[in-house]
């Protein structure tokens, strides 16, 4: 008898054991603190976001509210007794003062900067300051172009800036008509100061979120931080330019960037950005925008995420932490467990393993040997049953195709009719020579027939699966004999642009089921087209093989349905019409030459296209 098995040495030394489990789980720890810091700071920023957003919803209704409710004044303003005065008599000073007062009362209940009218020059006529400009000086003052030019433009409001003082300042105006004709222009002045202070003050005691508003150039034109007024930021998400060109809405000064730099986003379409200060200090901040569609703006909230990263790193130790005891605790457990799993009876439990083995490996045996036999017999019966599917679809075909055919045939068994009572007629006058053109046609007739019922044969009959050097054109002429009173009744044009008479390798009677069944898709498809043109050409393929295309101008169909044409009974036709086979049949047929059906969309229906190996000596010209 043998002794026992010598012991296997173990595959690590005994003191790296303890080191590697340390070092585990140090890695756990650390995986631990990561992903309880990125948890936490996913979640402060979608915190961030949501307070965000209802600020944004605040500021951004509460600057629609402030300038909606003086929107309608131009309109009151137009149809005030006085000022229509005093545009059916601008010369007058009577109107004029008349006009002023009303001007200054509408200017009190607004609590606007000016009211004002001008003539369709743009000349101050009156306004609530008296014979003074709009920007405040004495004397005649025209309207300022760039309203003009809004004016013209069909806009009747604009934001402009105090050309001395920087404040922020919005008009409203728009031109007075009497009989189609402008005779004036009305508005008013506002000034957005009295808002911005508001937020500067809600900026100073709230030190972790500042406000920009941003017009349509990338110019911020208000803000809780008074040093970043009238500073580019760019047009979404552009880098602005380093100095702006002058434009009259803004005031007379460099409109220069705010160097603002997106460093990476963040959840929910959030920014985190870095905007550099002039000393070379920068301040990171979380950008959150929305747009205010009806004024062209655009309002910024650009939130402090330094509290988020605390409470991230907080999350981290924590989690650290956790994870520690935890690894501890785990390691003691699996060294107590393993000091009580040293057993003497590990030779028992080899030997039992093997025997389980050595069983299994007989029970799988039989298992596969059971399992080859099966799949043989179903690739049989797999074989046999896709043999009548093919057969299947032919006399679906065929069924398809005996309207069109009975009518064929009974044009001739009219003719035979009349030509056999036109002989038995003709007999018995004793008319031999006329009798014996009558037998003649009859004969004629009759073979036309039988080339009819032949065609129907011929396509009907099983194929035997020989592959063969057969020509590609007599298969194309086949197929339009076949379909010919469909081509004919329903005016379809097909086109042959097949170069020589190449032979290709397959089967006669299955290639010509594939042409068939594609021309009886493509004449479905064109049914309801103006214009039916069936192509079938060939073109070149790699090695010494040939494309065949066949092409329709039917509607095509969209790229989802385009993508299932090959699935079993997809079929876009109507319920009764079809059974969604045709096409899986037709590319199992092209499998078998070794070719592959595809389709995609042509120049205006559906393209179909097969390769076909060429017969020895053969190439496509």
């Amino acid at each position: 008898m043998h002794g026992p098995p010598p012991l296997k040495r173990p595959l690590l030394p005994r003191w790296l054991r303890p080191v590697l489990a340390w070092l585990g789980l140090s890695m756990v720890v650390a995986v631990s603190m990561v992903v309880a810091y990125a948890w936490s700071e996913r979640k402060g920023f979608e915190q961030l976001d949501d307070v965000a957003h209802r600020q944004l919803d605040l500021y951004a209704s509460t600057l629609e509210s402030e300038l909606g409710k003086h929107a309608y004044l131009p309109s009151l303003i137009e149809m005030d007794p006085d000022i229509e005065a005093l545009f059916k008599s601008p010369d007058s000073q009577m109107a004029r003062a008349s006009a002023g007062r009303k001007l200054a009362n509408f200017k009190v209940r607004a609590s606007a900067i000016t009211t004002f009218a001008l003539d369709p020059a743009g000349t101050l006529l009156a306004s609530s300051e008296g014979y003074r400009s709009l920007a405040g000086e004495a004397g005649p003052v025209a309207l300022p172009s760039l309203l003009s030019r809004k004016l013209q433009a069909q806009r009747s409001q604009v934001f402009v800036a105090n050309a001395d003082s920087g404040a922020s300042e919005y008009y409203f105006a728009q031109p007075v008509r009497r009989d189609a004709l402008v005779v004036g222009i009305v508005g008013v002045k506002l000034s957005l100061d009295p808002l911005e202070a508001t937020w500067m003050d809600l900026g100073i005691r709230s030190e972790s979120e500042k406000l920009l508003v941003i017009d349509e150039e990338g110019v911020i034109i208000m803000s809780s931080v008074r040093q970043w007024k009238y500073k580019s930021v760019g047009i979404d998400g552009e880098e602005p330019v380093a100095l702006l060109r002058y434009a009259e809405q803004y005031p007379r000064q460099a409109i220069r960037p705010l160097n603002m730099v997106v460093e990476k986003p963040g959840v929910r379409g959030a920014r985190q950005v870095r905007i550099w200060e002039p000393d070379g200090q920068f301040s990171v901040h979380m950008a959150q925008e929305r747009d205010i569609p009806l004024l062209g703006w655009r309002v910024m909230i650009l939130s402090d995420p330094h509290s988020v990263w605390r409470n991230a790193r907080y999350a981290a130790w924590g989690g650290g932490a956790f994870a520690a005891f935890l690894g501890v605790l785990a390691l003691y457990l699996w060294q107590r467990r393993r000091a009580l799993r040293q057993i003497s009876g590990a030779r028992n439990a080899l030997q039992e393993a093997n025997a389980q083995l050595e069983g299994r490996v007989a029970q799988r045996t039989g298992e596969l040997r059971q399992a080859n036999a099966e799949l043989v017999n179903e690739m049989q019966e797999r074989q046999l049953a896709q043999d009548e599917l093919v057969q299947a679809g032919k006399l679906a075909a065929l069924g398809q195709m005996s309207a069109g055919i009975s009518h064929e045939i009974n044009q001739p068994l009219t003719a035979l009719r009349a030509l056999a009572k036109n002989t038995a007629m003709l007999l018995a006058a004793g008319r031999m020579s006329d009798v014996d053109e009558n037998l003649k046609a009859i004969s004629e007739v009759a073979e036309r027939m039988g080339s009819i019922t032949a065609q129907l044969k011929s396509f009907a009959r099983k194929s035997h699966g020989v592959h063969q050097p057969v020509s590609l054109v007599a298969a194309v002429q086949y197929m339009q004999r076949l379909l010919e009173h469909r081509f004919r009744a329903e005016q379809v044009r097909v086109d042959v642009n097949i170069a020589g008479q190449p032979l290709v390798c397959c089967d006669l009677n299955r290639l010509e089921q594939v042409l068939v069944n594609l021309a009886t898709n493509a004449l479905d498809a064109m049914q309801d087209q103006p214009v039916k043109v069936l192509t079938i050409s060939t073109l070149p393929a790699d090695g010494q093989r040939m494309r065949v295309r066949v092409e329709d101008t039917g509607a095509g169909l969209p790229d989802d349905m385009l993508a299932r044409l090959f699935e079993p009974f997809f079929t876009t036709k109507a319920s009764g019409e079809g059974l969604g086979l045709g096409l899986v049949i037709s590319s199992h047929i092209v499998r078998e030459f070794g070719g592959t059906l595809r389709a995609h969309k042509g120049l205006q229906g559906l393209a179909f296209e097969f390769d076909l190996e060429l017969a020895q000596g053969e190439k496509h010209v």
